[in-house]
């Protein structure tokens, strides 16, 4: 077999390195850790947009290039590997723009993935709720019937992006009489409607990006339901093993990764290079190893996509995988910088400009965003290995 991309793949892995690079070059921006989901950059997502990088799967009658999975990830892949400030489009292009792409109605395509295309849409996660993280389901939020429109009442947590969203994407209870599966639709419209606030989370580095967000009496028209009314729970596990396969689940820290390899190598301990430490070397090359283990886990799921195929087990493999990863990845940068890992970004003299700070604190979540690693482990053994639930 043969694992090789193509040369057709191969230039266009080198024209968005190329881009990138010129982007730094220029100084427009920094790398930085997590810029997939922390860095807010509108002018970059333009001129992503001006690429033609957005919406690189969609079909081209619907305004895409029609290109492969395989192709998405490497574009993924190489912004997380520059720490490229993707975050005013990520969700977008991931996750939204396929679900109107799938389920959306005509004039719903029409009016939405332009929009989307020209990464106007900064989208906001509105999923999980006080009570209702992974278990999905037992979701409160209600949207109620009335007329021609919906009225929404509840809160969500978590709502990433919340705090720079224009739009957002809301799964609400239209079947309060239902079983709890089967009474939830998906909704996508403006944050511009009465009734909605918004209260940022900082999270234990001092950034933001989780929010919760309240709904009250929140009129919201048909026309932004998404798909079939009350079959939302089953249109979400599509999207969610989308969202659990990308390269974000893998590399959100990869410029810690190679800021760590150039520390070893400028840094002396005992008149030595740290680089030149047996104990260091077996570390960053174990580093190495996972990496390209978690790369291939990637790859296996975008050549399942390509196939046609719903990853819904490989895609939970992929992010257990890894989250653990990114979370070991910090821990060995803690222990190779000793107490300077503990410097915030703000402190003086710290070195990698605080990734390691920073990393090391938010990698313990991983392996609870998109779905905890223990729920994950029971759909590999459910789906793939075919165990009773319980």
């Amino acid at each position: 077999m043969d694992f090789r991309l193509s040369e057709e793949q191969e230039k266009f892995r080198q024209e968005v390195s190329d881009f990138l690079e010129g982007e730094i070059k220029q100084g427009l921006w920094e790398p930085s850790c997590d810029a997939w989901i922390m860095g807010h950059n509108p002018e970059f997502t333009k001129r992503v947009s001006r690429k033609g990088w957005i919406g690189l799967t969609w079909p081209k009658e619907d305004g895409g290039q029609g290109r492969s999975y395989i192709d998405r990830l490497i574009l993924t892949e190489e912004m997380l590997r520059y720490g490229a400030p993707a975050a005013c489009h990520w969700f977008a292009d991931r996750q939204i723009g396929g679900a109107v792409v799938h389920y959306g109605t005509d004039q719903q395509k029409k009016e939405l993935l332009p929009m989307i295309l020209k990464g106007e849409a900064y989208v906001g996660l509105g999923m999980s709720e006080p009570d209702a993280g992974s278990d999905l389901a037992s979701l409160k939020t209600k949207a109620t019937e009335d007329g021609d429109d919906f009225i929404i009442d509840g809160q969500k947590t978590w709502t990433s992006g919340g705090n720079n969203m224009n739009w957002i994407y809301l799964v609400a209870r239209t079947d309060p009489d239902a079983p709890k599966h089967k009474g939830i639709s998906e909704f996508f419209f403006s944050t511009d409607l009465p009734g909605i606030s918004v209260a940022p989370i900082e999270d234990i580095t001092g950034g933001v990006h989780f929010n919760e967000v309240f709904f009250e009496n929140v009129r919201v028209p048909k026309t932004c339901l998404i798909g079939v009314r009350n079959k939302g729970f089953y249109q979400i596990l599509n999207q969610l093993d989308y969202e659990r396969s990308g390269m974000e689940r893998l590399m959100a820290n990869y410029p810690l990764f190679e800021a760590l390899i150039q520390y070893t190598k400028e840094t002396k301990r005992n008149g030595k290079p740290l680089s030149q430490d047996p104990l260091i070397r077996s570390k960053l090359a174990q580093l190495k190893i996972g990496l390209e283990i978690g790369r291939m886990h990637m790859y296996r799921v975008a050549m399942v996509m390509d196939e046609g195929r719903a990853p819904n087990w490989e895609s939970s493999m992929s992010k257990v995988y890894g989250t653990a990863f990114e979370q070991r990845l910090a821990g060995t940068a803690i222990e190779i910088l000793g107490l300077y890992g503990q410097l915030s970004p703000k402190s003086k003299n710290v070195p990698m400009r605080g990734m390691a700070y920073h990393s090391y604190l938010s990698s313990k979540g991983y392996s609870l965003q998109a779905g905890s690693s223990e729920v994950l482990k029971n759909i590999m053994a459910q789906r793939k290995l075919e165990l009773p639930s319980q």
